[in-house]
């Protein structure tokens, strides 16, 4: 049965970073459209000051608040928070460093839908400044067709991604995202799982943000490795979720992994200083990438 929504609580998880603009943004959109809404901002223990204290603006916008919290818990744990923290049925989850550039990004997703949860998508923006030397950006901008909600449609547990999507508070107090998870990275994959187990059903719908801001390449690369190490963490739970696990997983012969292995151990430093470099390949990241997963040591 499609559900009107009439109602909404968009909620933003932050850290260290300002979004006083892109809450202005959602705000106006709200303000035109709907009665019943609010905008909460939790700010996750940020440690840049500047930021908080040009967030506080957010505070004094109609119909929005802004959360500080004293401890850091991990984007899972906040997304958790600001569920319990909202009002109405419909939470619309945003990740704070993105950007809006349709007019109609609130009302798509107002419009009926059978399923509990909704998935709008990611662009990324076109920079030929950035298409040589920033690995982010070519990595994003090489994965942007799987992107289509054609193509998510396809596999939608798998293709769930929390930087943009709608849910019914009931289902996501009833199904929270996992609090194991500390940091940034396969928390949604295991919640998408989570939705499927559970036989929640995901709609994706071309309704994307747009993704302006990477991280410089060394950064990238460390988050890229902190994740490595969760995916590893749950790789028996992320069977079937993760591609690169999925490879990696499949490497049965003893032999082989450990040629893998000592071949990343050889070469691996020479790749990471190309990934940090001013001209990232993507080819050596994605062998980096798998060198490093097998590398880790239970």
């Amino acid at each position: 049965m499609e559900q009107t929504k009439t109602e909404l609580s968009i909620l933003i998880p932050v850290y260290n970073t300002v979004c006083v603009d892109f809450v202005r943004q959602l705000q106006q959109q709200a303000a035109d459209i709907l009665r019943e809404y609010e905008i909460i901002v939790a700010d996750d223990a940020s440690t840049d000051q500047a930021c908080i204290e040009q967030n506080r603006q957010i505070q004094e916008m109609s119909h929005c608040h802004y959360i500080i919290k004293e401890v850091n818990t991990g984007s899972a744990a906040t997304r958790n928070f600001l569920a319990r923290q909202s009002c109405y049925r419909w939470l619309l989850f945003l990740d704070c460093d993105m950007q809006i550039t349709d007019r109609q990004f609130i009302s798509r997703y107002l419009e009926p839908c059978s399923s509990p949860v909704v998935n709008g998508g990611l662009c990324i923006v076109l920079d030929d400044s950035l298409k040589h030397t920033c690995l982010r950006y070519r990595y994003e901008k090489a994965e942007e067709p799987n992107h289509t909600p054609e193509r998510r449609q396809q596999q939608p547990y798998q293709s769930f991604r929390s930087t943009n999507f709608l849910i019914d508070r009931e289902v996501m107090l009833r199904i929270p995202f996992d609090e194991r998870f500390k940091h940034s990275g396969y928390e949604d994959v295991f919640f998408g799982k989570q939705l499927r187990l559970h036989d929640i059903s995901i709609s994706h719908i071309d309704n994307p943000v747009l993704m302006t801001d990477f991280e410089d390449n060394p950064a990238y690369v460390a988050k890229i490795e902190r994740s490595l190490h969760t995916l590893h963490d749950f790789r028996y739970e992320l069977q079937g979720y993760s591609r690169l696990l999925t490879l990696a997983e499949g490497i049965h012969l003893t032999a082989v992994r450990s040629c893998l292995v000592l071949f990343h151990r050889i070469f691996g430093p020479l790749m990471r200083r190309n990934l940090c470099g001013s001209h990232p390949l993507l080819t050596i990241f994605k062998l980096y990438r798998t060198g490093y997963y097998l590398s880790i040591k239970d």
